[in-house]
């Protein structure tokens, strides 16, 4: 059955994955070159309407990296990433506050003729949602606004190892990654010892599974006769969700994404699909709130004016799906017009964003939301 051959393939993803990680624990490493990247980067966010407030701010993440080589001519990669939280340390008395350094992003990579394999945590998500926009910035709903959008499931949520296919091995410029979560747990160093099975606990469950989770992801960036186009997707499933009971529907979420360039014009078009844990009929049944599934799609065009200047215009739209037949759809709809410029050195961003039915409610106020960042170069 279908059924049973989805479970071997997977079977035989993981295997490969764990074989291709041991080989790197037997194979002595030289030295790697250590250094650190940030972005110098300053902000001033406006919002008005439903929600209003003005925002100063500058990027505090740093990155740590490493590399080098084993004696076999593979190449490793380290990464981690130091985030400083914005919230202030329990116990600290200090009227001004203060932030608790976090390593929340880490990634270990092994590269070899047969393809590269990782250890990732809380990193290297395959989601392809947003792949196609083209803003000059940033997404209108990425830029620390209070749209409240919801977002497909990804597996950069979890600790996870992956696979990715060597380069030229898939024809017209192909490659295909994957991702398997053996257990539903975040962050954690050393020998961490796991998390516990989740359980589903009504709408909104964005951590779900019975134990473990798998995301694919596959595109294309060189397709003979119809050069600037580059097409990909990606699905993402909770595995082992039969393990809770009974499922009226289980939780999982695939995105497909297209881009094209000609000349000094790039398009973008996305379409993603989100569909939540329902439990059962006893599972909040009609009720008016429950959410069933999102409906998400963005589509983006940026024009180059000239080297330095770039203007762009994207529209994401997001539809709640509920399960009472009697309760409409209610579609989130986000609108961006923004302009970056790079004045030698330094790039200044013009963002001026809108947003209706915010939270996916038709009640509220909408949002407009100006943002100006200014990035420095690194030398």
């Amino acid at each position: 059955s279908s059924d049973l051959k989805r479970i071997k393939m997977k079977n035989i993803i993981k295997t490969l994955i764990v074989m291709l990680t041991s080989i790197s624990l037997f194979g002595s490493a030289n030295a790697g070159e250590l250094s650190v990247s940030g972005t110098a980067k300053a902000t001033y966010n406006i919002e008005s309407g439903a929600n209003t407030g003005k925002g100063l701010g500058i990027t505090n993440e740093l990155n740590f990296t490493a590399s080098g080589e084993t004696d076999a001519g593979y190449t490793w990669s380290y990464s981690m990433e130091l985030d400083p939280g914005a919230t202030q340390v329990a116990g600290d008395t200090d009227t001004e506050g203060s932030q608790s350094a976090q390593n929340d992003d880490t990634q270990l990579t092994l590269s070899t003729p047969y393809g590269t394999v990782g250890v990732f945590i809380s990193e290297g998500g395959l989601d392809v949602e947003d792949a196609a926009s083209q803003s000059a910035y940033s997404r209108p709903t990425d830029m620390g606004g209070s749209d409240g959008v919801v977002d497909n499931f990804t597996i950069d949520a979890y600790n996870n190892m992956q696979y990715h296919t060597p380069a030229d091995l898939i024809p017209f410029g192909g490659s295909f990654k994957v991702a398997y979560a053996p257990d539903l747990d975040t962050y954690g160093s050393g020998n961490n010892a796991g998390g516990t099975a989740q359980s589903a606990s009504g709408e909104g469950v964005s951590t779900y599974a019975g134990r473990s989770a798998t995301e694919m992801q596959v595109s294309f960036d060189a397709i003979p006769m119809a050069d600037g186009l580059k097409i990909g997707a990606s699905y993402f499933q909770f595995d082992k969700q039969g393990d809770e009971g009974k499922k009226d529907q289980e939780a999982e979420s695939g995105a497909y994404y297209a881009t094209y360039a000609v000349g000094n014009v790039s398009l973008g078009y996305s379409k993603a699909h989100k569909a939540l844990l329902i439990a059962d009929d006893a599972d909040g049944g009609g009720s008016a709130t429950k959410v069933e599934y999102y409906d998400q799609t963005n589509q983006s065009i940026a024009y180059a004016v000239n080297d330095d200047l770039t203007i762009s215009y994207e529209v994401e739209k997001s539809e709640a799906n509920y399960l009472a037949d009697a309760t409409a759809s209610v579609e989130q709809k986000s609108t961006g017009v923004q302009l970056a410029y790079n004045l030698g050195g330094m790039t200044l961003a013009i963002a001026r964003n809108s947003h209706d039915n915010p939270s996916y409610s038709t009640t509220a106020a909408d949002i407009d939301q100006t943002l100006i960042a200014v990035t420095m170069a690194r030398s």
